[in-house]
């Protein structure tokens, strides 16, 4: 264990000559080199801890038909790794896809003790973020299994090839540069504890798949892409907002956007799109151009009676008429009495 130092250059690459190496531990240094994929070698790690170095560059191609087979934990999280995520290196970890160790008792990395009568001793302790929050890990169970390739420049999709790892706790793939949708393959991960896939590009909706996840307890999907409804059932009903804040256009229980109706309206028969149209048509061609012309019209004669009244002092005819009509009602009655 060489974590916590100040280690700085490349990775001496003699670590690959270890074979019997179990653990590897070089977290939290300033150690600048590529991505150690050479460790693919050593067949007894079941450890890989990386976090907080300068590992940069894609992860290059494996060389051996069986890369890293009793890996169960590897955390490279906080590096400056970039491309996308090797589905060949993810085929390979056979120790995160067996299912064979779930039915065990608790049991912890150990080393039979060098000293006659002393029994096993405990030789492996690492620091790993767990469901949100860091733990420091004092015994490692063998159980454990972990990725977490967090705070990175990862990039693509998601590889649909992560749903094998049957045996897999705690996914997380948060602060990076993924885009395209959730795979619903995730679904088949019936062991996880701990889901992370927050600050990324992510988009469509949440795959229904992942309330399957009985064991599931940690939750990010916040400050993406995604649209549509959250799934609704068994424990996914506990998750909060806090869960998927930053994603407009999510809906649904946990949040304060309600979806309403998404039942799109049945399409239109032939006819009655016909009729829409027809009566568009009259609306748009006939109503408005109807009002547009007699408000125009009214306009310009308006404005034609007004310059006269203006120009002669009054309409002549207008007040003969009007003065017609007070002489007519002036008149006295004359009555006509018709004798019988």
């Amino acid at each position: 264990m060489l974590n916590d130092n100040q280690l700085q250059g490349s990775l001496p690459r003699s670590l690959a000559n270890c074979e019997g190496l179990e653990l590897l531990d070089l977290g939290n240094n300033k150690i600048d080199d590529k991505f150690p994929v050479w460790l693919e070698i050593l067949s007894n790690l079941g450890v890989l801890i990386l976090r907080s170095n300068r590992f940069h560059g894609a992860i290059g191609n494996c060389q051996t038909k069986s890369p890293f087979p009793l890996l169960r934990i590897i955390d490279a999280s906080h590096n400056v790794l970039t491309g996308a995520l090797p589905t060949e290196i993810l085929n390979n970890f056979a120790a995160m896809k067996s299912s064979e160790d779930d039915q065990k008792g608790v049991e912890y990395m150990t080393k039979d003790s060098f000293f006659e009568g002393k029994g096993p001793y405990y030789v492996h302790s690492v620091s790993l973020i767990i469901k949100g929050v860091e733990y420091s890990l004092e015994r490692v169970l063998i159980t454990r299994t972990v990725i977490d390739l967090s705070s990175n420049r990862f990039e693509g999709q998601i590889p649909e090839n992560i749903g094998s790892l049957h045996s897999l706790q705690t996914l997380s793939l948060a602060h990076n540069n993924f885009s395209g949708p959730i795979p619903k393959a995730l679904g088949n991960l019936s062991m996880l504890e701990s889901l992370d896939l927050s600050w990324n590009r992510l988009e469509g909706t949440i795959p229904t798949e992942l309330v399957n996840l009985d064991f599931l307890e940690f939750l990010n999907f916040s400050e993406n892409r995604l649209v549509g409804p959250i799934p609704r059932g068994r424990h996914f009903d506990t998750f909060g907002d806090d869960s998927y804040r930053g994603n407009l256009d999510l809906c649904g229980f946990a949040l304060a956007k309600d979806c309403g109706d998404t039942e799109a309206p049945p399409p239109a028969t032939p006819w009655e799109a016909k009729q829409q149209y027809d009566d568009s048509e009259f609306f748009d061609g006939f109503t408005w151009k109807a009002v547009l012309l007699g408000y125009g019209c009214g306009l310009v004669l308006g404005s034609v009676m007004g310059g006269l009244v203006f120009s002669t002092g009054k309409p002549r005819w207008f007040v003969l008429i009007v003065e017609e009509s007070v002489k007519l009602r002036r008149r006295p009655r004359k009555w006509i009495h018709i004798r019988t």
